[in-house]
């Protein structure tokens, strides 16, 4: 056992623990630990105990724990009669890197996150890592995976847009914060109260960052949330309702492609007499899409969807009424439906030879067609506009000519009329008009 006598100052125990002096005596105000004694001139004095308790709480935070259900964890070993450190050495413990015993570190969560940031950039998971410890040191659950994890990765997909950060970088520091989501998630406490929420993607929406932090901030309310991840069927969502008894579901998509999957699952689920929530990028983008999806909105940020869901589990039933879809988009729907094989085989005729790899423009072209039935199928072909951005930055990144996108529109165009001639009258104008603008 290790000794409880109180014989080390503050800064023996930094240099010891690596933690920083403020993130020691957040725990020690807010949690309770660890608990020093003071010296006769109001000094805290700590024991071999009280600094591998910090090893210890450290260790945990390692393994994904928030500081707050590390100490949590304690308290119950505590409760249930158990020391702890029992059976532990020192050196079975994890300890951060010793901080310079100079320096004032900045632990405000702008700068955590720039720390953050920076180590992602970097590919230093050590320091990301890090980072995020102190962060969830010293804040709420909530506080950090809004202020640290969501705007830190909105930076970074910022400058991946600005073209100042790869798509190496992006994947890896969305990797790390998955990981650290997954990890808090899988510790959550056990549910308090009766409701179930199912969360998911539905099909062909592949990005789970935003659903699976919605789902562990439900979790921390003390519901009884069932996350169940990427591109789900809708047939899986209305199975998992009827078996759990869900009170509510929560489908994300961040794509307008996603967006319309969305609205079918949304209509298939419509008659199962519970509320439908629904978020995510694109109906921040384009906002008229919740015209035609049968649910309720939940918002442009996480935690103000946090507090609709609160109001969808006492809503009973779901929104039905949707806006009807002009005739002419089922219509252009339709025919572009059954003929986009043909006219996609005549666009690649009729596009100049560019120096992009076949492949590549293949993918960008079947993408464009997908996104081209999903507004039809919103009734709106400005929608694409904003999923346009994928052909520029190709282009760009090849040095090619702004007239080559401007002729690949112009060809396109010619193939819709070729094949359906005046049923494809709304993809028509659209492409003119991009061909017009760009």
């Amino acid at each position: 056992m290790f000794s409880k006598s109180p014989a080390f100052n503050l800064k023996a125990v930094l240099l010891e623990t690596g933690l920083a002096a403020d993130t020691l005596r957040a725990w020690e105000r807010r949690y309770g630990l660890p608990t020093p004694n003071r010296s006769a001139g109001g000094h805290r004095l700590y024991s071999q105990y009280d600094i591998e308790t910090i090893k210890w709480l450290i260790a945990r935070q390692a393994e994904g724990l928030s500081i707050s259900r590390a100490v949590d964890l304690w308290n119950e070993h505590l409760a249930s009669g158990l020391d702890p450190l029992a059976g532990y050495t020192s050196s079975s413990f994890a300890s951060a890197q010793t901080t310079s015993a100079n320096a004032a570190p900045d632990t405000t969560l702008d700068t955590i996150r720039a720390q953050w940031i920076n180590a992602c950039i970097s590919f230093n998971e050590t320091n990301a890592e890090q980072a995020l410890n102190k962060a969830f040191s010293m804040f709420s659950v909530e506080s950090v995976c809004m202020d640290v994890l969501q705007k830190g990765m909105s930076e970074i997909g910022g400058l991946w847009y600005e073209n100042r950060a790869s798509v190496q970088q992006e994947h890896f520091a969305s990797g790390l914060a998955m990981r650290r989501l997954d990890a808090l998630l899988s510790a959550s406490p056990i549910p308090t109260r009766p409701q179930t929420v199912l969360v998911g993607c539905p099909p062909g929406e592949w990005h789970t960052f935003t659903p699976l932090m919605l789902s562990l901030l439900l979790r921390r309310r003390g519901l009884n949330v069932i996350y169940l991840g990427a591109n789900v069927p809708a047939e899986r969502f209305e199975e998992t309702v009827s078996k759990v008894k869900a009170n509510l579901v929560l489908l994300v998509a961040q794509s307008l492609i996603s967006a319309a999957a969305l609205q079918t699952t949304a209509f298939s689920l419509s008659g199962l007499n519970i509320p439908i929530g629904y978020g995510g990028r694109i109906f921040t983008l384009r906002p008229t899409l919740t015209n035609h999806i049968p649910g309720y909105y939940l918002g442009n940020a996480v935690d103000s969807s946090i507090d609709q869901v609160e109001k969808l589990l006492k809503v009973k039933g779901n929104v039905k009424d949707t806006k009807a879809v002009p005739q002419k988009y089922t219509t252009a729907l339709q025919a572009f439906s059954s003929r986009r094989t043909y006219i996609e085989n005549t666009l690649k005729e009729l596009v100049q030879p560019l120096s992009i790899d076949p492949e590549q423009l293949n993918t960008g072209i079947h993408f464009l067609g997908d996104n081209i039935i999903a507004a039809l199928q919103f009734g709106d072909m400005e929608h694409v506009t904003n999923e346009m951005e994928w052909l520029k930055v190709l282009l760009q990144f090849h040095q090619r000519p702004p007239q080559e996108l401007t002729n690949f529109m112009n060809n396109y165009s010619r193939a819709v009329d070729e094949h359906i001639n005046g049923s494809g009258s709304p993809i028509k104008t659209w492409l003119n008009e991009q061909a017009r603008i760009t």
